[in-house]
Parts: C-alpha cells; sequence; structure tokens
C-alpha cells in the first residue's frame, strides 16, 4: 500500500483492496484521514455490503434523516442526479452535519453511475485554512463560537434550498425534521479530535452567525473566513472514475459536488460516520 499528498488536500491510496484491509493497513489509513483529512482510492470493486463494512470499522453509521436512502440499504444515503434534473445535491461548499451537536466524523462516498464528462468533487483544507490566517484574525477568532443550522437548507420554509431548486423533488425530505432542529454552536477554531491540530471549522453551507455578535458583524466576519478558506492553494480537485471512493473527514475538510454534466446521470452512495463533540 501507498501513500502520496496530493497539492492542496488529501492523499491517494493505492495497492490496496478495500474489502480486504489487513490491521496494519488499517493503523496506516486511519493515520492518513487524520493527518490529510481526505483519502481517494482508485479501482475498488465495492458490494453495498463491503460499503458499510469498511465505514463500521472506523465509527457507527449515521443514518442521514434528509437524503433519500437505499432501497435495500438504510445506512447508505443516495446522491443522485438523473438526466433531466437541472440542480445536484451538494452544489456549494460546506462540511457534512455541522448542524448536529455531535457533528459527523466523515463520509465514505463510492461512485455507481458517472457522467461521461464532468462531475468532478473539490475539497478544501481546514487546517490550511486555518494555519494560512494572518495573526490578527487568529487572535480575533480565537474564543469565538459559530451558529450552524439545517433550517435554510432542508427545513419547510419557501426559501429553503430544497424548496427553490429541483434537488428536494423525491431526493431530498424530512422538512419536518430540520423545523424542530435547534440551532447548535461549535467553535470557530477546533482542536481535531484525531490529529490534535487546529482547524478552521465553519463553512458555508450551514454556519450561520457567530454567538454574541449581531448578525451584520458575524456575517462579516463569516464573508472575511470564508474567502480566505476558498483560496485555490487550500483545495484540490478530484476526478471520479469508476472505482472511486472518497473518505472525507468532516471536520478538517469543505466539500463542493460541481454541476457541471447536465444531461447525464451521475449516482453516488454515501455512508456518514459517527463524530463527537467539537472543542
Amino acid at each position: 500500500m501507498r501513500i502520496e499528498g496530493l497539492p492542496g488536500v488529501g492523499a491517494e491510496i493505492t495497492d490496496v483492496d478495500l474489502r480486504q484491509v489487513t490491521g496494519d493497513e488499517m493503523d496506516a489509513i486511519k493515520q492518513a484521514y487524520a493527518e490529510h483529512g481526505v483519502l481517494f482510492f482508485r479501482d475498488q470493486d465495492l458490494s453495498e455490503d463491503d460499503h458499510i463494512a469498511f465505514g463500521e470499522r472506523f465509527a457507527p453509521i449515521n443514518i442521514n434523516r434528509f437524503f433519500a436512502a437505499h432501497p435495500d440499504y438504510p445506512e447508505i444515503a443516495m446522491v443522485a442526479k438523473e438526466a433531466d434534473q437541472k440542480d445536484n445535491i451538494g452544489g456549494g461548499w460546506h462540511t457534512d452535519h455541522s448542524y448536529d451537536v455531535e457533528p459527523a466524523m466523515g463520509s465514505v462516498l463510492v461512485a455507481r453511475v458517472l457522467p461521461e464528462t464532468g462531475g468532478d468533487t473539490f475539497f478544501a483544507s481546514m487546517y490550511r485554512a486555518y494555519d494560512t490566517l494572518d495573526d490578527a484574525t487568529k487572535a480575533e477568532i480565537e474564543g469565538l463560537n459559530a451558529v450552524h443550522s439545517a433550517k435554510h437548507i432542508f427545513g419547510s420554509q419557501e426559501q429553503t434550498y430544497y424548496n427553490t431548486t429541483d434537488a428536494g423533488g423525491g431526493r431530498i425530505g424530512n422538512a419536518a425534521a430540520a423545523d424542530v432542529l435547534e440551532d447548535v454552536v461549535h467553535p470557530v477554531v477546533i482542536t481535531h479530535p484525531l490529529s490534535g491540530k487546529k482547524a478552521l471549522y465553519v463553512n458555508p453551507g450551514f454556519t450561520v452567525g457567530i454567538a454574541g455578535m449581531s448578525k451584520e458583524q458575524g456575517a462579516e466576519l463569516l464573508e472575511r473566513l470564508f474567502a480566505h478558506a476558498m483560496k485555490k492553494e487550500h483545495a484540490y480537485l478530484f476526478s471520479w472514475k469508476p472505482g472511486s471512493v472518497a473518505f472525507w473527514d468532516n471536520r478538517s475538510t469543505w466539500h463542493w459536488a460541481l454541476n457541471d454534466y447536465h444531461g447525464q446521470r451521475r449516482i453516488m452512495h454515501r455512508i456518514t460516520l459517527e463524530g463527537c463533540a467539537l472543542h
């Protein structure tokens, strides 16, 4: 098994079969996951059972309450776009489940049906985003908490993302659960529970304010942090191929699924893994 770091964020791991990972290989994968934030594997042949078994070697599976589930495997969320659909799922910078009290550890995404062109995914390192902040900004955000919410994305209000796009048509549901989900706060800067490194923990998808600040002050600070984190030197564009698998850490990365394959199908299977409180 070989592990090669990539520019911006992540590492590609080759010469390993995820259906039969040895104990030593698993130790190396866990270490690389903590260090790099996202791991990419090629040429895998995972069944749904294999996918679930691999995820469970890291943490219990979180059953997503908003995504449509695989008809035979409730542990697997369907991340799908049909040829006649316009909007995709995940089409903007975000990190999964930051709206939960204990945000998800990570996600394992397996390519099932890919478009002939397009459909790649950007990832960005929040380790690098924090490390490259200027000292004044680091001091400004030290000790601050950010507010994270799911209501504006998954809720039933008129202007939620999935009510104003066709991404909600059977692919996203359970708006009532989002409506009653309490907003949560997490530190703007976390100490990563696996690596011990500091990471910027805000994201454009689900972070809606800064605790203790006015809406305008919070928005101004978040916009500055988002603009910094989006810099191209923090990111890597992963090109999906048949047999590709991505395993990312939601606490130290963002991702963005590009919506540039109109008229083509893209079907991905996602397993999300339970996490812990962040400090």
